[in-house]
C-alpha cells in the first residue's frame, strides 16, 4: 500500500480562484478558493483553504520575507513601494494557502468541496512554508511583476 504522504499531487489540477478574504465570523482567519479537478474526476471542487493571521505573522517572520523582499522593492518608484507592499499581505497569505493545499493534497481529497480549517495542518505548514520559502518568495515576486534578486539571503 503507498503512504497517504506520498501521493501524486499532479495528478490534481488547480487553480486559484479568489482570496484571501476574512472568514465570516473570524476576523482573525482569512481563506483562499481554489477549484481542484482530478484527472479521474468528471468535475472539479471548491477547496476553500483557511490560515490564522497569527499563524500568517509567525510565518511572515521566520522566512523573513520583509528581508527577502527588500532588494526587490528598493528598485521601485518610492512612490508606487506603499502599493506594492500592500499587495504583498494578500499574495504572502495566496502562495501559504497554496502550501496548505498541497499538503492536503498529500494525504487525497474525495469529490465534494471542502474547507481546510484554520487549525488543520498547522504544524505541517509551518514546516512546509518555511522549506518552501524560495517558492513563497518567487510567487510574490511574480504576482508584482517584480524580478527576484537572487543575492538576498535566504535567512535573517
Amino acid at each position: 500500500m503507498v503512504p497517504q504522504s506520498s501521493r501524486d499531487i499532479s495528478s490534481y489540477r488547480i487553480t486559484f480562484f479568489f482570496g484571501p478574504e476574512s472568514v465570516e465570523g473570524q476576523s482573525d482567519v482569512l481563506t483562499c478558493v481554489f477549484n481542484v479537478k482530478k484527472r479521474s474526476w468528471k468535475a472539479g471542487i471548491q477547496v476553500s483553504v483557511e490560515v490564522s493571521t497569527e499563524q500568517l505573522t509567525v510565518l511572515r517572520q521566520k522566512i523573513c520575507l520583509a528581508d527577502r523582499l527588500a532588494r526587490s522593492l528598493t528598485a521601485l518608484d518610492p512612490r508606487e513601494r506603499h502599493h506594492y507592499q500592500e499587495r504583498i499581505v494578500d499574495f504572502f497569505a495566496q502562495a501559504v494557502c497554496w502550501c496548505k493545499l498541497a499538503l492536503r493534497l498529500q494525504r487525497g481529497l474525495t469529490q465534494k468541496n471542502q474547507r481546510v480549517l484554520a487549525d488543520e495542518l498547522t504544524i505541517e505548514l509551518d514546516q512546509e512554508a518555511s522549506n518552501r520559502a524560495d517558492y513563497i518568495l518567487a510567487y510574490i515576486l511574480g504576482e508584482l511583476d517584480l524580478a527576484p534578486h537572487h543575492s538576498v539571503p535566504s535567512s535573517c
